[in-house]
């Protein structure tokens, strides 16, 4: 007798992390990722007496579901870029701010990666950070799906083809011009930092020191040489470790705020506080850090993302602005 399969509710919301992963991976949008992983749990829910074991497993019917809805809200959605890609140059323009719906979102590991995560850890923390899910919105949204189901959940091709509605030909057809298509547009290869990480930890902390006391030449220190920087929703970006240094040199906007280095997007980054007319530190935004070669290679700074630092795990406020 074959074993009985749980179709409840609670075998349904099991699955949320590995479909909010799958999710974000697809729309590059947290708070999308969530509306679609609910509207998926609702719809399951509603149709469970439709789902027959003999022919996929839960999660497979699930993540079909899914898919479905995440195809949907790609339809007309703009493609998400992490850093400006227009022309960089050290002049920011304030009024040159482009929507949310622009911009991939970043989002905390524990939504994204669950102990049962059908990746290894390797590929879970890859396939979430930053750099992998803004080049993922260059694909097709089929090609899309077709490649994170396939490569990073590994479902086989004969269930991706199910949940497409295609023959496992296109299926595979359809990862190779993704893989292709990922080649080109991918930017040099970075390294994820890990705050278990002695030497990781350590360049994050100098980091903080030179960023905290506004230590140019320190600075200059960690940084690689095409070091770029970009600070969504505004359109600019700083490609040079020249023009970093002079950026950062040229303003003490930053001159009181303080760093707590947080992971997220399967990397190390920082949460950025900044004082209130009372000097209590208080969320302004997060920062993703990438690195190569032991230097820093890139920081996104997500400006207006204070809101969300609760969602990280960050403290609503530090206690003093002295140090």
């Amino acid at each position: 007798m074959a074993a009985e399969v749980d179709v409840s509710p609670g075998a349904l919301d099991a699955l949320r992390v590995p479909l909010t992963g799958y999710c974000y991976r697809m729309l590059g949008s947290a708070a999308d990722a969530e509306d679609a992983v609910q509207e998926t749990l609702i719809r399951a829910c509603a149709r469970l007496d439709t789902f027959d074991p003999a022919r996929a497993r839960l999660s497979t019917w699930v993540h079909a579901i899914a898919t479905n809805i995440c195809l949907d809200m790609l339809r007309a959605a703009w493609r998400r870029m992490l850093v400006w890609e227009g022309p960089a140059g050290a002049d920011f323009d304030p009024d040159a701010v482009l929507p949310g719906e622009r911009w991939v979102e970043p989002a905390p590991d524990a939504r994204l990666i669950g102990p049962d995560d059908p990746a290894d850890v390797v590929i879970r923390r890859e396939s979430v950070r930053l750099a992998f899910v803004a080049a993922l919105q260059h694909l097709p949204p089929r090609q899309r799906a077709a490649l994170v189901l396939r490569e990073v959940l590994e479902f086989t091709a004969a269930d991706v083809a199910g949940m497409l509605g295609t023959s496992t030909a296109a299926v595979n057809s359809a990862v190779q011009r993704a893989r292709a298509t990922l080649n080109e547009v991918r930017p040099a290869p970075t390294a994820a930092l890990d705050l278990a990480d002695a030497r990781d930890r350590e360049l994050l902390d100098r980091y903080t020191t030179a960023f905290e006391t506004h230590d140019v030449e320190l600075l200059a220190s960690l940084l690689c040489a095409d070091v770029e920087t970009s600070m969504p929703p505004f359109a600019w970006r700083v490609t040079g470790r020249g023009a970093f240094l002079a950026m950062f040199a040229a303003t003490d906007a930053c001159v009181d705020d303080r760093l707590v280095p947080v992971a997220f997007n399967g990397s190390a980054g920082f949460g950025q506080y900044r004082p209130d007319t009372a000097g209590v530190l208080r969320p302004f935004a997060l920062i993703a850090v990438e690195a190569r070669d032991g230097r820093i290679a890139r920081t996104v700074t997500f400006l207006g993302s204070g809101d969300r630092f609760p969602e990280f795990g960050l403290p609503e406020k530090l206690v003093s602005a002295g140090r």
